[in-house]
């Protein structure tokens, strides 16, 4: 049996720089981190520069803000179809989950402080069973969210088990 083909959309644009600022953050903190250990081997082996650690995690962020982000960020799309969610993402590994409105056991909506600051809340659905029971779709807009929960929950209401 053929899927049928959804057009998805792409997430929101505040999704990448919240992408892109918790990359930053974490390539900061590392490069940081790393200046103590790096000034000490530096000292001790001659050859060794005492900024070379500290530089190249600079420059895995950089590569993380500027190019990894991005391309992360356009692999991801959803449609909702009235009657299930679609979520797709990943690029070596293509997922592309359907969830049926009426399999829903649970569902959330989530903000962090870097989602409040870039306007996108997370969208989680929790299925029946153990393995892959929890659907994420982040980086859609609050009143988004809001909207495909109330429609998921009205679904469930209106159709019996």
């Amino acid at each position: 049996m053929l899927l049928p083909d959804v057009p998805l959309q792409p997430l929101e644009r505040g999704q990448l720089n919240a992408m892109r600022l918790n990359g930053a953050v974490f390539f900061a903190a590392l490069a940081v981190g790393s200046a103590i250990p790096s000034y000490a081997l530096g000292r001790s082996l001659d050859w060794l520069p005492v900024w070379a650690a500290p530089a190249l995690l600079v420059l895995a962020g950089l590569w993380s803000v500027l190019i990894a982000a991005p391309r992360r960020w356009s692999r991801w799309g959803w449609a909702w179809t009235g009657r299930e969610l679609h979520v797709a993402h990943g690029w070596l590994t293509r997922s592309h989950t359907i969830v049926p409105a009426i399999r829903v056991q649970h569902i959330d909506v989530t903000q962090g402080p870097v989602e409040r600051m870039f306007g996108v809340a997370t969208l989680v659905l929790h299925t029946a069973g153990t393995a892959h029971s929890e659907v994420h779709l982040p980086g859609v807009s609050r009143d988004t969210a809001e909207t495909i929960r109330d429609a998921i929950r009205e679904k469930l209401s209106s159709e019996p088990w």
